[in-house]
């Protein structure tokens, strides 16, 4: 995967607005897609990045994700996608598949135990990473578990061994990924990100900007549960976000 094209990671598109950095407005993020596709840019299926091909033979190409699957992307992004022909690949929270986005809180006040896979011992990184895979093909096919998002990026060469020995074939880290099939680089677009041409797409001195500042903010990502926690316990508000389905 030397050389691979860019990876985009967005979260939530639209809805009320979040303590979090991760929501990026609708009108954002239709501008954003409608500018790269009238630059000529053209968005990769995970096949067409897995082996380098492409049917648009564009040389402007990028692979587009979302992280966590929130409900409001079958509103508030799928419909602009569509309209102009892209697509985009989406990584799910195996265990809220069809629930209330309430795993930030309960995480935070669970000793932060399953925030990501490298706070975790051996055995329990594999009955993660194993049981997420599992639960995916067994709903969508083979294909379904053909990828992994690592939580906020973080990835070590225990993490990356096991994910190999479960059956992934390529894993997304965070902004400094490596050359490694199963530790590709993928540059979140915040919400502060919020140019014609996110961050993650520019090869000038603020696209390097932004990505350093996006990679500090990955690493300290574990304050936006904790935030939410806090909030939640003040506030006695639940978060009341709903997750895709394996059928949506």
């Amino acid at each position: 995967m030397r050389g691979a094209p860019p990876v985009l990671c967005y979260h939530r598109i639209g809805g009320p607005l979040e303590l979090g950095v991760t929501r990026v407005g609708r009108s954002v993020f239709a501008r954003q897609m409608t500018a790269l596709a009238r630059a000529g840019w053209r968005t990769l299926t995970l096949d067409e990045f897995a082996y380098r091909r492409t049917a648009y033979g564009a040389p402007r190409t990028f692979l587009l994700t979302f992280d966590d699957g929130y409900a409001s992307l079958a509103g508030s992004a799928y419909p602009i996608l569509a309209d102009l022909g892209f697509s985009a690949t989406t990584f799910l929270i195996t265990d809220y598949v069809g629930k209330t986005n309430t795993w930030d809180v309960q995480y935070t006040w669970n000793r932060l135990q399953h925030l990501g896979c490298t706070w975790l011992d051996e055995a329990s990184i594999e009955a993660e990473l194993r049981r997420s895979r599992e639960t995916l093909t067994a709903r969508l096919g083979p294909q379904a578990g053909r990828a992994v998002a690592y939580p906020f990026g973080a990835v070590n060469p225990l993490v990356l061994g096991i994910a190999q020995r479960v059956g992934y074939a390529l894993g997304f880290g965070g902004v400094r990924g490596g050359g490694n099939p199963l530790q590709l680089r993928r540059v979140p677009v915040y919400f502060w990100d919020a140019g014609d041409v996110p961050f993650g797409l520019r090869t000038d001195a603020l696209g390097s900007l932004g990505r350093f500042v996006a990679h500090a903010a990955n690493r300290c990502a574990v304050g936006t549960p904790v935030i939410k926690g806090v909030w939640s316990l003040v506030s006695g508000v639940r978060p009341e976000t709903r997750h895709l389905t394996p059928d949506t």
